[in-house]
C-alpha cells in the first residue's frame, strides 16, 4: 500500500511539474475602473483634439482673409507709389515750365522796359524839336502847302509810332503778368499734388505694415494652436496606447485564466486517474509537444515583421492591420513629412507583427515593455522584443537570433534588419510567446 501511495505521489508530482511549465505566471490584470478611466481619458483627449481642430480651421480661414487683405494693401501701396512717382514727375515738369515762364516773363519785362525807353525818347525828341505831337507850332514854319502837307503826314506817322509803342508796352506788361501768374499757379498745383501723393504713400505704407503685422500675429496664433493640437494629439496617442495596453493586458489575463483553468482541470483529471490506476512502472515524461505551436507562433511573428522590410518609417504609423499614415510631432518627424507617409514606427511594427498570433499590443514602446514576461538580455531568443531608453520608452525592435533584429528605426529610414545595438539597451527583453 505504501509502495502504491508513493507511486501515486510521484505520478502526481510529475503531472503537476509537467503541466505547470505550460502556463506562465499570471500577467497583470487591470481593473474595470482602470480600463474605464483610460478610455474616458482617451475620449476626452479626442474631444479636445476635435475642438482644437475646429478652432484651427477658423483661424486658418481668418489667416486667409488677412492674407487677402495684405495682398490688397500691397497693391494699394504700389498704386500710391506709382501716383507719387507721377506727381513728382508732374511737379518737376511744372518747375521746368515755371522756370521757362520766368524766362519769358523776364524777357517780357525787358521788352516793356525797352518800349518805355523808346516812348520816353520819342517824347523827349518831340519837345526838343519844338514839335510836340499835335501842337500848333509844328505847322507854323511851313513854307508852302506841300511842306505843310508833308509836315502833317510826318506828325501823323510819328504820333502813330508813339501810340504803337504805348500799346506794345501795355501788351508786354500783360503778357509778362500772365506768364508769371500761370507759372506760379502750375508750380503750386504740382507741389500740392506731390504733397498729397506723398501723404497717400505714407498712409498706404502704414496700412500695409499694419496688415502684415496682423497676418504675422495670426500666423503666430495658428502656430500656437497647431502646437497645442499636436501636443494633445500626442497625448491622445499615449492615452489610446495606455487604454489599448490595459485592454491587451486584460485579454492576455483572460487567456491566461482560461489556460490556467484548463490546466487545473487536466491536473485534477490526471490526479483522479492516477489514484485509481495500478501503480505505474515509472512516471510519465512531460509532454514536449506544446513547444512546437509556440515555435510556430514565434515564426509567424517574425515572418510578419520581415514582410514589411522596405516600408517607409512614419512616426505614429502602423496598427494591427498594417502600415498607416503617420501623425504630426511638431518637430523632426514633421520635417521629414511623416504625417504624409504611410508606414510604421517602431511600436507600430510590433503591433502588426504580434497581431498575427492574436496578441494585441498598445501603440507605445513603454507599454509594450510591460506587456509580457521579462527575460534577462543574456537569455533573449527569437521573437523577443528588445527595448532602449528608460522604461523601454525610446525604441523597440524584434530579435531574430544570431545577434540580428528587425526594426523601424527612425524618420527617413525604412523597416530593416540590423545588428543588435547595445548602447542604451534595457537589461531585459519582453517575451510574449
Amino acid at each position: 500500500m505504501l509502495t502504491r501511495l508513493s507511486a501515486v505521489v510521484v505520478l502526481m508530482t510529475a503531472v503537476f511539474t509537467g503541466t505547470a511549465a505550460a502556463v506562465p505566471p499570471p500577467p497583470p490584470n487591470p481593473s474595470d475602473a482602470e480600463i474605464s478611466a483610460s478610455r474616458a481619458e482617451a475620449d476626452a483627449k479626442a474631444a479636445r483634439v476635435g475642438e482644437l481642430t475646429g478652432r484651427l480651421t477658423q483661424a486658418e480661414a481668418r489667416l486667409q482673409e488677412l492674407q487677402d487683405e495684405v495682398s490688397h494693401k500691397r497693391e494699394l501701396a504700389n498704386k500710391a507709389r506709382v501716383d507719387l512717382e507721377t506727381a513728382i514727375a508732374e511737379a518737376d515738369a511744372a518747375r521746368r515750365e515755371a522756370s521757362a515762364a520766368r524766362v519769358q516773363a523776364d524777357a517780357a519785362s525787358a521788352a516793356v522796359e525797352q518800349s518805355r525807353r523808346a516812348l520816353d525818347e520819342f517824347v523827349a525828341a518831340s519837345y526838343s524839336q519844338g514839335s510836340t505831337v499835335g501842337s500848333f507850332s509844328a505847322y507854323i514854319g511851313a513854307k508852302s502847302p506841300e511842306d505843310l502837307l508833308a509836315r502833317a503826314q510826318m506828325l501823323e506817322a510819328v504820333s502813330a509810332s508813339g501810340l504803337n509803342r504805348l500799346d506794345q508796352v501795355t501788351r508786354d506788361q500783360g503778357t509778362a503778368a500772365n506768364l508769371d501768374s500761370a507759372a506760379r499757379a502750375a508750380l503750386k498745383t504740382a507741389e500740392s499734388k506731390q504733397a498729397a501723393a506723398d501723404e497717400a504713400k505714407k498712409a498706404a505704407d502704414q496700412a500695409q505694415r499694419a496688415a502684415v503685422e496682423a497676418h504675422a500675429s495670426q500666423a503666430a496664433a495658428i502656430a500656437e494652436l497647431q502646437a497645442g493640437r499636436d501636443a494633445v494629439e500626442r497625448e491622445l496617442l499615449a492615452a489610446r496606447g495606455e487604454a489599448g495596453g490595459l485592454e491587451a493586458q486584460r485579454r492576455q489575463y483572460d487567456q491566461w485564466a482560461e489556460a490556467k483553468r484548463r490546466e487545473d482541470e487536466e491536473n485534477a483529471r490526471r490526479a483522479a486517474a492516477a489514484a485509481s490506476a495500478p501503480a505505474p512502472v515509472q512516471a510519465p515524461a512531460p509532454r514536449p509537444a506544446a513547444a512546437a505551436p509556440a515555435g510556430n507562433r514565434v515564426q509567424t511573428v517574425i515572418n510578419r515583421a520581415l514582410s514589411q522590410r522596405g516600408v517607409i518609417y512614419a512616426w505614429g504609423g502602423g496598427n494591427y492591420n498594417g502600415p498607416t499614415y503617420g501623425v504630426r510631432d511638431g518637430g523632426v518627424a514633421d520635417s521629414f513629412g511623416d504625417y504624409r507617409k504611410i508606414g510604421f514606427d517602431c511600436s507600430g511594427l510590433m503591433m502588426y507583427a504580434f497581431a498575427g498570433v492574436g496578441v494585441y499590443l498598445p501603440h507605445y514602446s513603454g507599454y509594450q515593455y510591460n506587456s509580457g514576461r521579462k527575460v534577462p538580455l543574456s537569455q533573449m531568443a527569437p521573437g523577443d522584443m528588445i527595448f532602449w531608453g528608460p522604461g523601454g520608452g525610446t525604441h523597440v525592435a524584434l530579435y531574430l537570433g544570431g545577434g540580428m533584429m528587425v526594426e523601424a528605426p527612425h524618420s527617413g529610414a525604412v523597416v530593416r534588419i540590423s545588428p543588435v545595438r547595445y548602447g542604451g539597451i534595457m537589461p531585459y527583453v519582453t517575451r510574449m510567446l
